[in-house]
């Protein structure tokens, strides 16, 4: 099992910045890949971005040049550092995690944190 817990989220006005974290704790050796996902009201679900145990990055088409994810290993935790920030970029976001063992895999997920991007 995997616990994920997410902070850093507010209010803030367009073209302001947020760092969001993400801590992992349990089975923290099992993860292979980390991610962002956001949820604004009557929207679907989607990936924001992702970062591997290798650092490979990957971002969504809507946040690539204002969005940064990174990841501190010695904390077990990942960022992301948002700049620019719009309107439309107000979601409750998520953190995911990938882990296995063998054959047997998981997605986890955290309970989100509510980011709000408003004059």
């Amino acid at each position: 099992q995997v616990q994920l817990v997410e902070s850093g989220g507010g209010l803030v006005q367009p073209g302001g910045s947020l760092r969001l974290s993400c801590a992992a704790s349990g089975s923290v050796s099992s993860i292979y890949r980390m991610g962002w996902y956001r949820q604004a009201p009557g929207k679907e679900r989607e990936v924001v971005a992702s970062i591997t145990n290798g650092g490979s990055t990957d971002y969504a088409d809507s946040v690539k040049g204002r969005f940064t994810v990174s990841r501190d290993d010695a904390k077990n935790t990942i960022y992301l550092q948002m700049d620019s920030l719009k309107p439309d970029d107000t979601a409750v976001y998520y953190c995911n995690a990938d882990a296995g063992e063998g054959d047997v895999w998981d997605d986890y997920w955290g309970r989100g944190t509510q980011v709000t991007v408003s004059s």
